[in-house]
């Protein structure tokens, strides 16, 4: 392709392809589907990650070891270096750090880590800090509390247990 072939921009939608209109069509006879085969047949269609009846990538690939992927527990994280966008005295939480636009949101619970340095004294609510940001926060007279985390099996306890009236 060159400058000279590019006639138009193109379009927002691609015209849908109409088949069996004739062989001139490209797409005439069998359609696209070629002969005979399961492919070729009314209904078909076939689930993702089928290979012909190849024996498959998913399970020809050796599965090992242990993952905790699905219940990890996840933290909004925030540095040490950052918390210096607040004044001196202020009280620092994850409404805070997010009204200050200073990191996203990926879950109500705040991790600080301690990547830089501080020095400002302030006070720092999360629910878990490294061992390096309570150091650089202390050492800056700040103050470090560690807020609770509520567990997700009493969360489904509290849900499941019907309350008694009184």
């Amino acid at each position: 392709m060159d400058l000279k072939t590019v006639t138009s921009k193109g379009t927002a939608y691609t015209t849908r392809t109409r088949v069996g209109r004739g062989i001139g069509s490209g797409k005439g006879k069998t359609c696209g589907r070629g002969h005979k085969g399961w492919g070729a047949r009314s209904g078909s269609s076939r689930r993702p990650g089928y290979e012909g009846g190849q024996m498959p990538i998913y399970r020809r690939v050796p599965k090992r070891g242990f993952t905790n992927a699905r219940f990890r527990t996840e933290y909004t994280i925030i540095n040490v270096d950052v918390l210096e966008a607040f004044a001196d005295g202020d009280v620092v939480d994850l409404d805070a750090v997010l009204a200050h636009g200073l990191t996203s949101l990926n879950t109500r619970l705040l991790k600080v880590l301690g990547n830089g340095s501080l020095s400002r004294k302030l006070t720092v609510r999360a629910h878990k800090f490294s061992r390096s940001a309570e150091e650089k926060i202390r050492s800056a007279g700040g103050e470090v509390v560690t807020l609770e985390m509520k567990k997700a099996s009493d969360a489904l306890n509290a849900k499941s247990t019907p309350e008694k009236s009184s």
